[in-house]
């Protein structure tokens, strides 16, 4: 018996046999098959089984429907294409057909990055480095002489305006 099979994520291996002549896709909940997916349209589209055969037909979605990257209104979906109605992807499982060379990933593989917290406590210290010792402030000479000459302008600055008002007040 041929079933559609989704793939996406969050909804990996939910399926729907196709088991009656007709079978309906969509949003709502009148359909055969419900995909409550925003991408996927009310009634999206059909499935007919014609003898051995599955027939698929688009019901004037807005975001199409597709057979192996090719848009369609209908067409003839053979086991293992994928069936694609909005952002939804499904394959088309059926007993006793051949494998497909084309492999589907049917989750998606976390890569782990970077350094983990357990990692870094169990990491140890680097030879030779002593806890126990004081650290000590890196002294920065352009600072001192920075501080020192703003304090000799303003000394200058002053007697400047000292010598000022004794002129004036003279």
């Amino acid at each position: 018996m041929a079933k559609l099979v989704i793939l996406n994520q969050g909804q990996p291996g939910r399926a729907c046999e196709l088991h009656t002549d007709r079978t309906t896709i969509g949003r709502v909940d009148d359909n055969t098959f419900q995909i409550a997916d925003p991408s996927v349209s009310s009634h999206h589209c059909e499935v007919h089984l014609r003898g051995a055969e599955v027939f698929i037909r688009d019901l004037n979605s807005t975001n199409g429907t597709f057979i192996n990257d090719a848009r369609i209104t209908e067409s003839v979906l053979k086991p293992g294409q994928s069936l694609r109605l909005g952002q939804i992807e499904l394959k088309l499982e059926a007993e006793g057909a051949a494998p497909t060379a084309k492999k589907q990933v049917d989750s998606t593989m976390v890569i782990p990055r970077g350094v983990s917290l357990d990692q870094l406590e169990n990491s140890g210290r680097p030879a030779g480095f002593d806890p126990s010792t004081v650290f000590s402030k890196k002294k920065n000479r352009a600072n001192r002489y920075f501080f020192i000459g703003v304090i000799l302008i303003g000394i200058v600055i002053v007697v400047l305006l000292i010598s000022c008002f004794r002129f004036v007040s003279k």
